[in-house]
């Protein structure tokens, strides 16, 4: 009788744990320091060879952030943070530290756009006054105009050679990010508007001209999220109809660079790569806030998030040291090996659904996790490094987006996850599969060949086929007609 009390306990705290940790949210607010910190907090990280018509010699990185964005949330909506760093690196050594690094910075221009109230010329509270676009520079109603500037820097993040990418037509380095979606009303016509802000760079060191795109898109993870914080309140092994999208209405704030592929690889074909943010160590409060400054912030800048492969710190990595994950670099990665090695979800899933069949690998150590997330699998992305980066095998050839398969390597699709990461690449399914399992023998892990799925699907239909690939995001409020 004691055994079985202590069997229930049991139970009921793994699934407990289990529902208290953002396990399906991609990156979305996956370590209680980052949580603090939406602005800067890394949400989806994207790397794989462009699979639009004539771009086979380019590789697309898109860096996302700010969770769960409403498109209603103003009015102030969705700014970057102009005091931190928005980052993506790239190791082409394989020796998991930066070789190039992509680095953004925002600006956030107060036009200051004054009403005549009574004879008094009086700041209006909102973003806008009128339309905004479809120009570029449309600016004569935007009381906040958001620009940033793009550095490509070689070698060592901090002191390694930076230049700065410059507008390849009209040789500018200050580029407009263009104002989120605040509804049908202030942007008559978002999609051609976003459009107009995609540029063409010229990248110093690279003989052919990129592109680059900073602005809203709608939200390209998709997870049945209110299910699964329910003590997983849906059958990963059952019928999967009824699962949905539950984020489906959220937009994120992308950093979207197209670059060619020799600009991109070193001594091999494959390319490892990851997106930081980082803040001013120091930040003082003031009684006198203003618009360009809030607070005080200086000092050399601190790491706060981190970003590769989908669900890493979420699915492997323990509560205790999600926050040290995101201030860490991919180099010092032996520190976490035990997550990874000896994972605790498949144990989690056991406990939860063993009655319906599901039963966690038990060999140990993991090394087909350890391929899968750490060095690359043989004979298609694998480095000399070990180390948890999202790698891309740049020689492979892209698919065009209608030949794609959703779980993409788990269905012989090598330009898929984990070989780099497509937007429509069901990353959730593949690595509740992997986890399970799906790489080892079936005799060492029967759990790894069951279509386990959260029965939210997503597949390359759901993306656009051109650069920045992210769709349209959502409004704020649909005109009335």
């Amino acid at each position: 009788m004691k055994s079985i009390k202590y069997l229930s306990v049991l139970v009921l705290g793994i699934a407990l744990l289990f529902s208290s940790i953002p396990v399906f949210a991609s990156s979305h607010r996956e370590a209680p320091f980052i949580a603090e910190m939406p602005k800067v907090d890394g949400t989806d990280f994207y790397l794989f060879n462009s699979y639009e018509t004539g771009k086979e010699d380019f590789v697309t990185i898109i860096a996302n952030y700010q969770p769960l964005q409403d498109g209603y949330g103003g009015p102030n909506f969705f700014a970057l943070d102009p005091e931190a760093i928005y980052e993506i690196h790239v190791d082409n050594n394989g020796d998991a530290r930066e070789d190039i690094t992509f680095q953004f910075q925002a600006m956030n221009t107060l036009n200051a756009i004054p009403l005549d109230i009574g004879g008094k010329k009086v700041g209006i509270p909102f973003i806008n006054v009128g339309g905004i676009g479809p120009g570029v520079k449309d600016n004569m109603s935007t009381n906040v105009v958001e620009s940033y500037t793009a550095k490509v820097i070689r070698g060592n993040r901090r002191v390694g050679k930076a230049d700065l990418i410059s507008n390849a037509d009209t040789k500018e380095t200050v580029f407009i990010k263009p104002t989120d979606n605040i509804g049908d009303k202030s942007i008559p016509n978002y999609e051609t508007y976003a459009k107009n802000h995609i540029y063409n760079v010229n990248i110093p060191g690279c003989s052919k001209a990129g592109k680059v795109f900073v602005g809203q898109r709608k939200e390209g993870f998709v997870v049945d999220l209110g299910g699964t914080f329910d003590l997983v309140n849906f059958n990963p092994l059952g019928d999967p109809k009824g699962g949905i999208n539950q984020i489906a209405d959220k937009n994120v704030t992308s950093f979207a660079v197209e670059v060619p592929k020799s600009c991109l690889t070193g001594t091999g074909t494959i390319i490892g790569a990851w997106t930081t943010s980082s803040l001013p160590k120091s930040r003082l409060f003031s009684k006198t806030s203003t618009f360009e400054k809030p607070v005080l912030e200086r000092g050399p800048y601190a790491q706060v998030s981190r970003l590769s492969a989908p669900l890493v710190n979420e699915l492997f990595i323990g509560l205790k040291d999600k926050n040290k994950f995101n201030a860490s670099e991919p180099k010092d990665d032996s520190q976490f090996a035990d997550y990874v090695t000896n994972p605790t979800l498949p144990t989690i899933l056991e406990v939860l659904f063993g009655g319906a069949g599901y039963k966690a690998p038990a060999v140990f150590p993991r090394t087909d996790l350890v391929a899968a997330f750490l060095t690359g699998l043989k004979d298609l992305n694998q480095n000399s490094a070990v180390a948890e980066m999202l790698r891309l095998n740049t020689a492979t050839p892209a698919v065009p987006a209608a030949q794609q398969k959703p779980l993409a390597a788990l269905e012989s699709d090598n330009a898929g996850f984990p070989n780099g990461r497509r937007p429509g690449d069901d990353v959730v399914d593949i690595e509740l599969r992997v986890a399970s399992g799906a790489l080892l023998p079936t005799d060492q892990a029967p759990a790894g060949k069951l279509a386990i799925t959260d029965g939210a699907f997503t597949s390359a239909a759901d993306f656009d086929e051109t650069f920045p690939y992210l769709k349209t995001p959502n409004p704020g409020k649909v005109a009335s007609k």
